[in-house]
């Protein structure tokens, strides 16, 4: 092969190699700016984060009464108990803003029962601790906004079966929940005990109160759900009083409402709360919805009780 050829192929070589070589560089220098653009991002990302985003401790009152009664937060674990549980309810955001809207609706028929009853208006947010002001049913079989056990129910006058359960009669409900806490409240000396026993129940409340030789709740060694219950109450209260002091924010609008009602009063059978329903422009849903205690489709009566159906007056 001439030199001449020679020469030509390697400067083709030369020429191949340094195009890789400039390619290279290329592709370097594109990473390279890519991870630094990525690392920006994220210090970006970071930074955001930083600023728009934090979880504050909350300052526990320097006060604070349950029922009128003083709560000894000088005391270190009293203290802790309170902010456990006021962090808890606190930054479980859309829980305290459902309770919010809600008790809006259902605390002006629970007050005026309560102050009729000689029972303080605290005990508004022990509804709330048991049931979130929902219809619920508990594992153990409690039910309704006051969480009353069936048995318990009957004895403090609510009608409870198949057909009729007043434990979901909100009204009726309360007054029962406040028979049972003036007796407790009579035993015990202190609403804060009576409170108390409505979670573990007065022969439990009892035994400790024995076993431990002290009559103040303050004091006692509970189970952990009984040690917590007068603090989640005393909690739920301090948030719902003051909710924007712990950054809840709505306007009226927002709150849920109850709709004015009319009483009918019913004597007899009702067969069919359907067509009941339909007599008055209504649907069965929201019927039911202002009558949850009636718990069929229809009404049995075979005694001839009369009871009272709320008729929601629909705008």
């Amino acid at each position: 092969m001439s030199m001449t050829k020679i020469f030509n192929q390697a400067l083709k070589l030369t020429g191949a190699l340094a195009l890789l070589f400039i390619a290279y560089l290329g592709v370097t220098s594109f990473t390279q700016t890519s991870a630094k653009e990525q690392r920006t991002k994220k210090e970006e990302r970071q930074k955001s984060f930083k600023e728009d985003y934090n979880v504050f401790a909350l300052e526990v009152p320097n006060q604070i009464d349950f029922a009128g009664e003083n709560v000894p937060l000088d005391d270190p674990d009293i203290h802790e108990r309170l902010d456990r549980e006021l962090l808890v309810n606190t930054y479980w955001q859309s829980n305290a803003l459902l309770l919010i809207k809600r008790a809006h609706k259902y605390f002006p028929l629970i007050e005026p029962i309560l102050k009729e009853e000689g029972v303080p208006e605290d005990f508004k947010y022990l509804a709330v601790a048991e049931s979130g002001l929902t219809q619920v049913v508990s594992p153990a079989g409690a039910t309704g906004f006051w969480q009353i056990l069936s048995q318990t129910g009957r004895e403090y006058g609510l009608e409870v079966n198949s057909n009729v359960d007043e434990r979901y009669h909100i009204e009726k409900s309360t007054r029962a929940a406040c028979q049972y806490l003036k007796k407790a409240k009579e035993k015990f000396g202190t609403w804060s005990l009576a409170a108390a026993s409505y979670n573990r129940g007065m022969s439990g409340i009892s035994r400790q109160m024995e076993r431990q030789k002290t009559d103040n709740y303050y004091d006692l060694l509970l189970n952990e759900e009984t040690r917590r219950y007068v603090f989640r109450i005393l909690a739920i209260k301090t948030i719902m009083t003051d909710p924007s002091d712990y950054g809840y924010h709505y306007k009226k609008g927002d709150l849920y409402e109850l709709m004015p009602t009319k009483i009918v009063e019913v004597d007899t059978v009702v067969s069919d709360f359907a067509d009941f329903a339909k007599n008055y422009n209504l649907s069965y849903k929201t019927f039911k919805n202002y009558n949850t205690w009636l718990r069929d489709t229809h009404l049995n009566n075979a005694s001839r009780k009369n009871y009272e159906i709320k008729i929601p007056l629909l705008k």
